[in-house]
């Protein structure tokens, strides 16, 4: 199973580069999206993919699972709901002012 989510990490990657390197804010938005999620997957799969009861004291279980990377991706993913939430914002507010969401025209270069 850490195989197949290693490589669904690099597919996420391998798409927030490709999305990242494009012309479009909208596109590079998304891409550092993606690329929160693929962050994400790479933490779940390195605090270990196992069975187990929840870490309560009293319930005599032997085997438990690790709490810690849940909370840290729980807390990432609020954060970067924010993160993209405030930049969508600031390309619909850049886009209703200078008409555009091409990066070239954003830094000023029209003739490309």
């Amino acid at each position: 199973m850490e195989t197949l989510m290693a490589l669904l990490t690099g597919l996420l990657f391998a798409v927030g580069t490709y999305m990242v390197i494009s012309r479009n804010f909208i596109r590079i938005i998304l891409g550092t999206a993606i690329y929160s999620h693929g962050a994400h997957l790479l933490l779940i799969t390195m605090g270990g993919l196992k069975g187990g009861a929840a870490p309560l004291l009293g319930q005599g279980n032997d085997l438990y699972v690790d709490a810690l990377p849940q909370a840290l991706i729980l807390t990432a993913i609020v954060i970067n709901f924010g993160v993209t939430a405030f930049f969508l914002v600031l390309a619909y507010r850049s886009n209703k002012e200078l008409g555009t969401d091409d990066l070239y025209h954003l830094r000023g270069n029209k003739d490309e």
